[in-house]
């Protein structure tokens, strides 16, 4: 039966290939990366294997704790992207449990990241090439590690999957992985710097981390090499008793899961029409109190805007409060940010554009509409930004160019994705599934769209940005003056245009629009 749900596995995969060329250029992009990174592994462990035992055992145990954390936080990002491996759908298969929970962690390791893995954690190995007995020990211990990471994984998605189905949980979940991860850079590069010197540090936190079924299976090579048996025995039985405990979680919760119908959390109830009750009763008002919904009630959206709380943090971390001047910034980058938010937003209207089609909305009305929602969010967020970065800076004399350039590249923006949004359409997450589940086929698609959008956007925003920076670094009234006068005239002449340019690729291609969204559904 494991073979049978390996080659079941093995069967999609390639099929994939056949219903999208997207999917294909994206698997060789995403082969080609992973080699270069086990390639990197590679040469990196057989480089510890010439350094001191301690040392190199210290550095494998941390780096390969972070990929198990890495392997078992990402079922909260990834909730539903890979729907083959969902374990109701075998709930009319009389199949073993133990042969269905095999099946499943031996799957779950086809693909690129899990073969990468594979690789990654036999090429740490050749740390201890020199003594045999050492590379045999790292080679069971990479063999714990992969299952480690493999069973982990499903056996954490298993656990918290009836919590996933809430759609509440799933934000909230999503906001306190993702906020953390989005800092991790600025932070860590923080942290490492006042810790000092990683001698000092780096032995502590790999001994600290060897007795944790993330660092356990990683310290066994380097255990065997200096002789430490006992040590060594030890941590093997802390990684087999960690993967066997995993095992017994995973099999309850697939019980579960197997046995017991999908809840779909508590239902809101609550008054009135929200934001139809609040907004014109016409073709575009309609249009912007259904996004705003969206972005209020729907994960995919709340995505997108749950980081604007933490921007100011790597900007304080880095360069302080008064006198400042990077904080300044802070208001520009989230105008692009939101203004550029819609630009798959037909994507994300999935077959519910049928509407927009059969009623005969025009274009305009439409584009208009979804402009309409986002300036809601945006203006009064870019407003805060810019006032609070001039406020804890001092820089007070600034605060009318961090507006001009601000609104200007939100208005640029905003005109851009009117055109995008109609012209350069993707496969996104279907409604009710996880920020992070993209389609298969759709990364490539999906970067080429936004890589031109920003280059779009850039361009268009250059003149502004140019005296924007003059503005910044001379403060004089002058280069401010041109900064509004460029961001206000360059913003509303080109929103007018992509709203306009928009619509008429809506209105012309309607019917070829909804067939292309119909067909990911």
């Amino acid at each position: 039966m494991v073979a049978v749900i390996l080659r079941m596995k093995l069967t999609l995969v390639l099929n994939g290939f056949r219903r999208s060329v997207w999917q294909t250029v994206g698997f060789v992009l995403a082969s080609l990366y992973a080699l270069f990174v086990v390639g990197v592994v590679l040469a990196a462990s057989i480089g510890l294997s010439f350094v001191d035992i301690d040392l190199a055992r210290d550095v494998l145990v941390v780096g390969s704790a972070v990929v198990v954390v890495g392997w078992w936080v990402l079922p909260l990002l990834s909730f539903g992207l890979d729907a083959t491996l969902d374990p109701r759908r075998f709930q009319q298969f009389a199949i073993p449990r133990r042969d269905l929970v095999t099946g499943l962690a031996v799957a779950g390791m086809v693909g690129v990241p899990g073969a990468a893995t594979v690789l990654a954690a036999l090429s740490t190995s050749l740390a201890w090439w020199h003594e045999p007995i050492a590379l045999i020990a790292a080679v069971v211990g990479a063999a714990l590690g992969v299952a480690m990471c493999a069973v982990g994984s499903r056996a954490l998605a298993a656990l918290i999957a009836p919590l996933m189905e809430w759609r509440r949980f799933r934000e909230v979940a999503a906001v306190v992985v993702i906020v953390p991860l989005i800092m991790l850079a600025p932070m860590a590069s923080r942290l490492i710097g006042t810790m000092g010197d990683p001698d000092e540090w780096l032995p502590q936190v790999a001994d600290v981390l060897s007795w944790t079924p993330f660092g356990a299976p990683w310290s066994l090579g380097g255990d065997v090499a200096e002789g430490q048996w006992l040590f060594a025995g030890a941590r093997l039985l802390v990684s087999v008793a960690s993967v066997a405990l995993l095992l017994v979680a995973w099999d309850a919760a697939l019980t579960r899961t197997l046995v017991r119908p999908p809840s779909r959390g508590p239902v809101a109830r609550g008054q009135g029409y929200g934001w139809f009750d609040r907004l014109p009763a016409t073709r575009s008002g309609a249009i912007a109190a259904r996004c705003l919904t969206y972005w209020q009630r729907d994960p995919r959206y709340a995505g997108s805007v749950a980081f604007l709380p933490f921007i100011p943090i790597p900007f304080i971390v880095f360069g302080g409060l008064e006198g400042n001047t990077s904080l300044l910034l802070m208001a520009p980058i989230v105008a692009y940010v939101l203004g550029f938010a819609i630009s798959a937003d037909l994507s994300y209207d999935n077959t519910a554009f049928w509407l927009h089609v059969t009623t005969g909305v025009r274009g305009v009305a439409d584009r208009w509409g979804r402009v309409t929602a986002a300036s809601i969010l945006a203006v009064p967020t870019v407003l805060l930004l810019a006032v609070g970065g001039a406020w804890a800076s001092g820089e007070w004399d600034r605060l009318l160019a961090v507006l001009g350039a601000s609104f200007g590249v939100l208005m640029v923006a905003l005109g851009a994705s009117s055109v995008l949004s109609a012209r350069f359409l993707y496969a996104v997450q279907k409604p009710g599934e996880g920020m992070f589940a993209q389609p298969q086929g759709s990364t490539t698609a999906i970067l080429v769209a936004q890589t031109i959008g920003m280059l779009a956007v850039g361009l268009l925003s250059a003149p502004t940005l140019v005296a924007f920076t003059i503005a910044l670094a001379t403060g004089g009234m002058w280069a401010t003056a041109l900064t509004v006068v460029l961001g206000l005239g360059s913003g509303i002449a080109l929103l007018i245009i992509g709203v306009r340019k928009g619509g008429e690729i809506v209105d012309r291609r309607g019917p070829e629009i909804l067939q292309q969204i119909a067909a990911w559904a």
